[in-house]
């Protein structure tokens, strides 16, 4: 803290009666936002996630984990191609609208790859990605992909901390 203070740490053991704790705790720790999207009958599909992480070089692999109590996802457990973009700190509305409206791409300009997967533009990074395995993670599937193809730029970093959008500047 600036001042020199200190809060009084909270300790607590997870159990049903305290998730809320158990989120703002998990919320302390920064993340990227990402949205991974995926074809699906429907049409193209997107979630907000920040459940990503790099895993291996070689195999280029990586890992994500959709909420098995989203609406959305069946959609994802079925998918054996999708994308995982790294948001800009431009696009905290993008990443909202994502958050709310899995069918949000209405308005937002993107392409499709020959998997029929959408591809949104002006992220800082985009991994296109087939399905290698998933894995029970509790109320949460840890799905693992290979990198099919990558694509990166510059810019600053859209970041999540303790429920809001921030940024990380670039060097």
């Amino acid at each position: 803290m600036p001042d020199g203070s200190m809060d009084m740490p909270v300790a607590f053991a997870p159990e049903p009666s305290n998730t809320r704790q158990l989120r703002d705790a998990f919320g302390r720790f920064a993340t990227g936002v990402t949205v991974v999207t995926a074809a699906s009958a429907d049409g193209p599909v997107g979630i907000a996630a920040n459940s990503f992480s790099s895993i291996s070089l070689d195999p280029a692999l990586v890992l994500w984990a959709p909420a098995k109590t989203s609406r959305r996802f069946p959609y994802f457990e079925a998918a054996e191609h999708y994308a995982i973009h790294v948001l800009s700190a431009e696009q905290a509305e993008l990443c909202q609208g994502f958050a709310q409206n899995a069918h949000a791409f209405d308005s937002i300009p993107h392409t499709v790859n020959e998997h029929g997967v959408p591809l949104i533009d002006d992220c800082l990074a985009r991994f296109e990605c087939t399905k290698t395995a998933s894995y029970d993670g509790g109320d949460h599937l840890i799905v693992v992909g290979e990198v099919d193809r990558a694509e990166m730029r510059d810019g600053d970093a859209l970041t999540f901390y303790s429920g809001k959008y921030g940024l990380a500047a670039q060097p």
